[in-house]
């Protein structure tokens, strides 16, 4: 039986990490998430067959049951608009899992003195489970902020307690290990019963340093974060798996641990910052006039959908720069249909993704893969920017933060030194707005106060097909 069990978990094994390969793409993102789950099958049917009290069947089934009538209707009706927060939640929830597994662990096992699965209580299971317990309760909390602030329940902007922050989150974290240590003492050489109240007092502690860390993170890093504290969940999934005896946690947790970590390294340089700068408070906040350098204010040149129909119809290239509003509106199936039409009249149209334009990592990749626009016309930041000096037209499309020349013009600007898509470098861009109103980051962009800058205002997916209409009739 064994044997079955560890064959299965290889089998399991190998299907998560043939579908985290098919996450590479969009044309084969479906079938890695569908292979990917059927290994996640594979995994538990192997679990159940290792568990030899039977009696537990009934309540581990009543959970995947629970689970399933919980995720699956949210999953389904979500709008990709939504997704970012969906996202959060269930990596909190993932999160949320560990720490309840630990502080479950804790009362089985008399203070992780006697362990029910036959482990003696040794160095490295105590250690592995007070670490999911902390990283678990932090990755819960830390989402749960992250959903509210995306699901603008709560600000975008940083909200923080100024210069006390980081000596409470180093008090919160120093009192969370404290505590931990306390219980692994007392766990390894026992001197009598451990109250629940230890393992409790670690993870509300946890709980108000995942609170306390997320709060001043400002929108704009929301995308990094969103990695990260999916790193935290995979990285408290393997210490439980370890201190369960668990192969499949452990893979999959480190699986999700190592891919998050890296993701979220790459997105830090991508903005030219530093992960301990994010986690120490993210910037934002800042006013939406429209001020410029010598105290003056400019006003943005408004235009139709007619005069951009022009302008595109004779280019010779077009950049599409997405962002958050081409989300919020679902235009891109609309600007799908505006390609084809300047493609039919011998424009070449290609799209500019930043790594963190939208909300999440990937969030324009998979809008766009959604309306079948092509993998190949879907160009990252480094591979397009040297395009937009010779681009007639650039047609931004919500996207604030990403586009905005105080970047890389601007030493006082928050976002100063972070890479952008070099968008005024075009010959014309048409900026898609419903308004003037900044971005998620809350700053100014010179960009729609540029001379080469025309503003397009209305529903982002309205205003696309009322170009198309247009281009139909030249």
């Amino acid at each position: 039986m064994e044997y079955l069990v560890n064959v299965l978990y290889i089998v399991a094994f190998a299907m998560f990490i043939y579908g985290l390969m098919g996450l590479t793409g969009p044309k084969t993102a479906v079938r890695g998430n569908q292979i990917a789950a059927v290994g996640m099958g594979v995994a538990v049917v192997a679990t159940l067959i290792a568990i030899r009290d039977t009696s537990n069947w009934v309540l581990i089934v009543a959970g995947l049951v629970i689970g399933v009538i919980l995720g699956v209707p949210p999953a389904l009706r979500t709008k990709m608009t939504a997704m970012p927060q969906l996202v959060a939640l269930f990596n909190g929830v993932g999160g949320g899992t560990v720490a309840l597994i630990a502080y479950a662990e804790f009362l089985d096992s008399d203070g992780f003195t006697a362990f029910q699965h036959g482990e003696s209580p040794t160095v490295h299971i105590v250690i592995a489970s007070l670490f999911a317990a902390i990283i678990g309760s932090i990755s819960f909390w830390g989402s749960v902020i992250a959903f509210l602030k995306l699901q603008e329940t709560l600000p975008g902007r940083p909200i923080g307690i100024g210069r006390l922050q980081q000596p409470l989150n180093a008090v919160l974290l120093i009192g969370a290990v404290a505590l931990a240590v306390i219980i692994g003492v007392k766990a390894i050489e026992p001197t009598g019963p451990t109250s629940q109240w230890w393992i409790v007092g670690v993870l509300v502690l946890a709980a108000v340093l995942g609170l306390m860390v997320v709060l001043p993170i400002g929108g704009a890093d929301m995308p990094v974060v969103i990695s990260l504290l999916n790193a935290l969940t995979g990285l408290s999934a393997a210490a439980a798996g370890l201190a369960l005896n668990n192969q499949a946690m452990i893979v999959a947790g480190m699986i999700v641990g190592a891919s998050g970590s890296i993701l979220t390294n790459l997105m830090a340089k991508a903005m030219n910052r530093s992960i301990p700068a994010i986690v120490a408070g993210g910037f934002g906040g800042g006013g939406v006039a429209a001020a410029v350098g010598d105290g003056t204010v400019k006003t943005a040149k408004s235009t139709s959908a007619a005069d951009a129909a022009i302008q595109m119809a004779y280019a010779n290239q077009v950049i599409v720069v997405p962002g958050y509003g081409l989300a919020v509106a679902q235009a891109q199936h609309a600007v799908k249909d505006m390609a084809k039409m300047l493609e039919s009249k011998g424009v070449e149209v290609k799209y500019a993704i930043h790594p963190v334009a939208g909300r999440m990592p990937g969030h324009m990749n998979v809008l766009l893969a959604e309306a079948d626009v092509e993998y190949d016309a879907m160009k990252e930041m480094d591979d397009i920017n040297d395009e937009f000096a010779r681009t007639d037209v650039t047609l931004v499309i919500g996207a604030n933060d990403v586009t905005n020349p105080a970047a890389r013009n601007d030493p006082s600007s928050p976002i100063h030194g972070m890479p952008i898509l070099n968008v005024d470098q075009s010959r014309s861009v048409i900026v898609l707005k419903r308004s003037m109103n900044s971005g998620f980051a809350g700053i100014d962009n010179p960009l729609f106060f540029a001379d080469t800058t025309s503003m397009l205002f209305g529903d982002a997916k309205k205003s696309v097909a009322e170009v198309t209409e247009e281009l139909k009739a030249l």
